[in-house]
């Protein structure tokens, strides 16, 4: 692993650091401590997957490459996400220019949608050679699975109250769906009879792995891997439903604001 050959990786975290530390001055406040380990998480996932993992996938290792994408798709962004506080997003999502648009793609539907698109397309054989072969591209992909990754868990792990979480049965319900286009990209990799990305085939393989073989591993790696890590977050939200008082409505928490609790126990009281 050599970070300088890949500059732009710990760039790009030290300037995401930087910006959440000038948010915390410029709001006066801080994060808590596990909303801070949420999102040092967060830069190490993307330290993890952007240069070992980026190292790997250069050696054609297709396994590798897959594990990068479920990271970059289904663990960076809700990390982010839980460690980021409303408070700092606030004054930019919520903003006159930015917020109709922050409704529009944070809406379920819209949500589960873009990211389906993204991802979907981003398999198909054309796309995904052109990525493993122009770095450029590759690297607006990565981003675009991040970007759309984020607005995909906004319904599950909204900060903001303006931006209201899905009730508990939705949440389930939309990542069950969500199924469908991960299976739809992961059972033509795994079932396919030949290797359906040239690249592949193209020079030395990692690992000394035949192509095909590669590529059944990482089709089953992000078949039953997604479907795994899917069927671990059903049974935290059926946790936290199960110990929720108020059983449908998750609440976004929101430290060091005592006057919300305040008015949602008088709401209560003279219910």
């Amino acid at each position: 692993m050599d970070l300088f050959e890949h500059p732009s990786v710990p760039i790009g975290v030290a300037a995401l650091v930087a910006l959440y530390l000038v948010a915390c001055r410029l709001c006066g406040r801080r994060p808590t401590r596990r909303q801070a380990a949420w999102f040092a998480l967060a830069m190490g996932a993307i330290l993890f997957a952007q240069l070992p993992l980026d190292e790997l996938s250069d050696q054609r290792i297709f396994a590798m490459h897959m594990l990068q994408h479920l990271i970059q798709a289904f663990v960076i962004p809700p990390l982010l996400l839980l460690g980021t506080p409303g408070w700092m997003l606030e004054p930019w999502v919520l903003s006159r220019p930015l917020k109709p648009l922050a409704r529009l793609v944070t809406n379920p539907v819209v949500a589960f949608f873009l990211f389906s698109a993204v991802f979907v397309t981003a398999h198909f054989p054309p796309i995904f050679d052109l990525m493993c072969r122009e770095e450029n591209f590759h690297i607006a992909v990565h981003l675009a699975f991040l970007v759309t990754g984020v607005i995909l868990w906004w319904p599950i792990l909204s900060p903001i109250r303006e931006l209201p979480r899905l009730s508990y049965p939705a949440q389930i319900l939309y990542l069950f769906l969500l199924m469908i286009p991960m299976t739809a990209v992961a059972a033509p990799i795994t079932l396919a009879t030949s290797v359906i990305y040239p690249w592949y085939l193209g020079g030395p393989h990692g690992w000394g792995l035949a192509p095909l073989d590669d590529q059944v591993l990482g089709g089953l790696m992000m078949w039953v891997g997604q479907g795994t890590y899917l069927m671990f977050i059903f049974t935290l939200i059926f946790y936290r439903w199960s110990r929720d008082e108020e059983g449908d409505t998750p609440q976004v928490a929101e430290p060091h604001r005592p006057e919300l609790r305040l008015i949602h126990t008088d709401h209560r009281a003279h219910g």
